[in-house]
């Protein structure tokens, strides 16, 4: 699926919110790849939502290989939470990793949520 269809249409500060908590996901998954901590910083919930990220700050910076999606429950239009385990691959310094996590999503006041994660074991 093309990105525009998929995730970057969700990205720009003026469109409208992801619709799903796996849209959401994958959403914000892309703006780790793009580095675009506002966006991730602007769909954290508040009560989690670190002071700030500083993906700019990383070195040397991941490379980004791909995300996958292992389970989506709840998140729909209708469910108020929701959670969703990725695995997202990426390389530094040309060593693979992987980031295997099961995030939990709210949604309020017609909005989803990005609120924790727990990482597993790969």
């Amino acid at each position: 699926m093309p990105f525009d269809a998929c995730c970057g249409r969700y990205l720009p500060p003026e469109a409208a919110p992801a619709p799903t908590a796996e849209a959401l996901m994958r959403s914000r998954y892309s703006a780790y790849v793009m580095g675009n901590e506002p966006y991730l910083m602007a769909t954290w919930h508040a009560t989690t939502r670190p002071e700030r990220l500083g993906l700019a700050d990383e070195q040397p910076r991941p490379r980004w290989l791909g995300l996958s999606i292992v389970r989506s429950e709840g998140g729909q239009n209708t469910d108020t939470h929701g959670l969703v385990e990725f695995v997202a691959r990426y390389k530094i310094q040309g060593r693979a990793f992987r980031l295997h996590e099961t995030s939990r999503f709210l949604k309020e006041d017609g909005r989803w949520w990005y609120v924790d994660g727990d990482l597993q074991d790969s």
